[in-house]
């Protein structure tokens, strides 16, 4: 960290947690209410899911587009911006009138919600350099937090003013944010200058230069492909047959993965001290595992939970550890980097959705639960095919890429 950044003090880690997590929870309040949403605009399983798609490939064109200019532009002024942007989407969704003008807003809903992804690296360059990996799981349990209690406050707040006005709700928080993070971001120093072509240039020249972070994000791309695919078609499953269950108490599951957001500060510790090599390999396992007790499902609640416990320990342990490393990788250039990561990480999770509802639809829930160990079984054999480049890239690991 450069001496002249101020260090972030606990409550300001507090409200970057706060607000990552309540910005990031718009991206997934509607996947415990597909079934309902689509049997109001008359669509089938795979239509609704394109919901779901929209607003993760919506997110990976923000991070394309937007989040590289934290590395150029005033981040005090350019979050709020983004925040106010997210503000119209949100009460453009609650408004429209057909399904196609919803998977519209809903990927206007992901571009906007990249503000996480602005907020992340600001407190990991705030961060000393012997706690960035415990400040950043700090971070990140906020955002994880958000993510899980996204679909039991969908649940519970459309069951009592439906899921349009719990759109406007989101509008009005996403507002309130703007104004609360306007105040309370701290002066940003001079910015390099930069030609925003230039910029985004840069970001495949980084991804050229630096093998070590490609691997990290077809583990991330991976690793969020395995949570979208169970994510997206829980509700299918959920409200059907098998156990009928209504939104509210759907949403409620989404409370069973709380232990996900309990992995992250744990994951930027073995981050710091240096054993996120063999923790990766172990959070690869673990997703392959989730989906054989998720195999059960259909049978045996039991199963369902635990398969849920697991999922979430692992996808999220693994995530804080990729973002844990990608920081250090380019410390001058932390927005493009994770820019170049989370864009793969998104892909990975539209991915999931897409491909998993299309297997729900022709091949049910076994369909979607091979295709999930598929993704956690890539992951440990990535893990696999990269050991032998790793005493070539060694001593490359000991010092961060020195970029402008």
């Amino acid at each position: 960290m450069e001496s002249n950044e101020p260090q972030p003090t606990r409550s300001m880690v507090l409200l970057f947690a706060c607000a990552t997590g309540a910005v990031v929870a718009n991206l997934y309040y509607a996947q415990p209410l597909l079934h309902t949403i689509a049997r109001q605009f008359g669509v089938g399983i795979g239509a609704a899911g394109l919901i779901v798609t929209a607003s993760q490939l919506g997110y990976a064109a923000g991070l394309i587009l937007l989040v590289p200019a934290g590395d150029v532009l005033n981040r005090r002024a350019l979050v709020p911006v983004v925040l106010l942007g997210s503000t119209v989407a949100l009460a453009v969704m609650a408004a429209v009138p057909g399904f196609p003008f919803l998977v519209a807003a809903a990927g206007l809903v992901g571009l906007t919600s990249v503000v996480v992804q602005i907020l992340v690296p600001l407190a990991a360059e705030l961060a000393p350099d012997a706690e960035r990996g415990r400040i950043v799981g700090r971070v990140m349990s906020g955002l994880l937090v958000g993510i899980l209690l996204s679909r039991t406050v969908a649940g519970l707040v459309a069951a009592a003013i439906g899921w349009r006005g719990l759109y406007w709700l989101a509008s009005g928080l996403s507002l309130l944010l703007a104004v609360v993070l306007w105040r309370a971001l701290p002066p940003d120093g001079l910015r390099p200058r930069l030609p925003y072509g230039t910029l985004l240039r840069s970001i495949a020249t980084l991804a050229r230069d630096e093998p070590r972070l490609l691997r990290h994000a077809a583990y991330g791309a991976l690793g969020f492909a395995a949570f979208s695919t169970f994510w997206t078609t829980a509700a299918f499953l959920l409200a059907g047959p098998h156990y009928g269950y209504s939104d509210a108490t759907i949403g409620l599951f989404g409370l069973v993965g709380a232990a996900g957001a309990l992995t992250a500060s744990a994951a930027g510790r073995l981050a710091d001290t240096g054993r996120g090599r063999m923790a990766t390999l172990a959070f690869g396992g673990g997703i392959t595992a989730a989906f054989v007790l998720l195999g059960f499902a259909p049978r045996s609640l039991a199963a369902l939970v635990a398969g849920i416990v697991v999922l979430d320990v692992a996808v999220q342990g693994l995530h804080v550890l990729n973002i844990s490393e990608v920081y250090r990788l380019a410390p001058q250039a932390r927005s493009r980097a994770n820019s170049l990561y989370m864009t793969a990480y998104f892909a990975g999770g539209a991915t999931g959705s897409a491909v998993s509802t299309a297997l729900y639809g022709a091949a049910g829930w076994f369909g979607v639960v091979v295709f999930g160990a598929a993704t956690g079984v890539g992951i440990v054999a990535l893990w696999w095919a990269t050991q032998r480049q790793r005493s070539d890239d060694r001593a490359d690991e000991a010092a961060p890429l020195a970029w402008r």
